[in-house]
């Protein structure tokens, strides 16, 4: 048993040497050089992808969009006086709807009034003494008068005057503001006039108005229907009408004929005042007529992210984006 286990063994010892030696004769064997190239199957040329509108501006700088341009109208006529250029920073602003969802919810939640009152129990007049006693008469328990589950009685949490005002930062409402006059001027909706913005009446509405010695002068209700249907026909001629959505009119002051003339045909249109307007009632109609002196105040006050203070001897200098630039005229 140890012979054959020791001849194994050699048999063993004498076939790795051979592999070995192999292995040595393998190594010795060098490859012939060879143009060989292996190609990944995924691999393909890069085509020519254009990644620019202007391939010769491909390199140069980003320039965001600094103006705009505003073309001034006259009104009634609606034809073209001249052409403005204006601020992006305040006429070109991309949409927040979130920015404008708080600037309504502010000044819905400061126009409450928040004079809701009622009576508790012990505010209501009369004696506070028990009605019947608490047992005996076969009737439900019952307090005095001023119970809340009796006719008459105190009202239990009910409503007390409070302030249901909001806050918001005021940076935030001025970006509102002007987000708000942006989306209305990338579509097309907002329609700046020159200053003194009026209503011109007919020169026969004139002279009926002022009458004669023969004739009388028309009376003021007369001459408020008038000026309402000249109001909508002007306003229909020029697509501004209830057709194509109310329109909303601001001008710096009051002014009477074209006031009187809207507030007679409030589904077409209607007038505000600089100091009456809300970011609300930019967005509610189909379109804004501003005046452009309105329209340069109602920036100025509503630009405070854009403006920064610069003293000057101990005196603030207010600095901010340039005003308009008229470019044609």
């Amino acid at each position: 048993m140890a012979s054959k286990g020791i001849r194994g063994l050699n048999e063993a010892m004498r076939s790795l040497s051979l592999s070995s030696q192999t292995c040595r004769e393998a190594a010795s064997l060098r490859i012939p050089s060879s143009n060989f190239t292996r190609s990944m199957a995924t691999e393909a040329p890069l085509p020519n992808i254009t990644t620019s509108v202007n391939a010769s501006a491909a390199g140069a700088p980003f320039s965001p969009v600094r103006t705009v341009p505003v073309t001034i109208f006259d009104f009634p006529s609606f034809e073209p006086t001249r052409l403005e250029s204006w601020s992006a920073q305040h006429l070109h602003l991309p949409l927040r709807r979130d920015l404008l969802h708080l600037a309504v919810v502010y000044e819905g939640d400061k126009t409450r009034q928040g004079t809701a009152s009622s009576k508790t129990r012990w505010e209501v007049a009369g004696s506070h003494r028990k009605v019947r006693p608490q047992k005996g008469t076969g009737r439900a328990r019952v307090g005095s008068r001023q119970s809340p589950i009796l006719r008459g009685g105190g009202k239990a949490f009910g409503p007390k005057p409070r302030d249901f005002s909001t806050r918001l930062n005021r940076k935030v409402y001025d970006i509102a503001w002007r987000t708000a006059l942006s989306y209305r001027y990338r579509r097309g909706e907002l329609l700046v006039c020159r200053d003194g913005l009026e209503l011109p009446l007919p020169d026969e509405f004139a002279a009926l108005v002022a009458g004669d010695e023969s004739t009388n002068p028309l009376p003021a209700e007369l001459q408020r229907s008038f000026k309402g249907k000249w109001a909508r026909q002007v306003l229909d001629a020029n697509g501004w009408g209830r057709q194509n959505g109310r329109s909303t009119v601001i001008t710096t002051t009051r002014r009477d004929d074209l006031f009187e003339a809207l507030d007679e045909v409030p589904r077409s249109g209607r007038a505000l005042d600089l100091e009456d307007v809300d970011v609300k009632d930019l967005l509610e109609t189909g379109r804004i007529i501003i005046e452009r002196e309105a329209l340069a105040e109602m920036l100025d006050r509503h630009q405070s992210d854009l403006v920064t203070r610069v003293f000057v001897n101990n005196v603030p200098v207010m600095k901010g984006p340039d005003g308009a630039k008229v470019l044609v005229e």
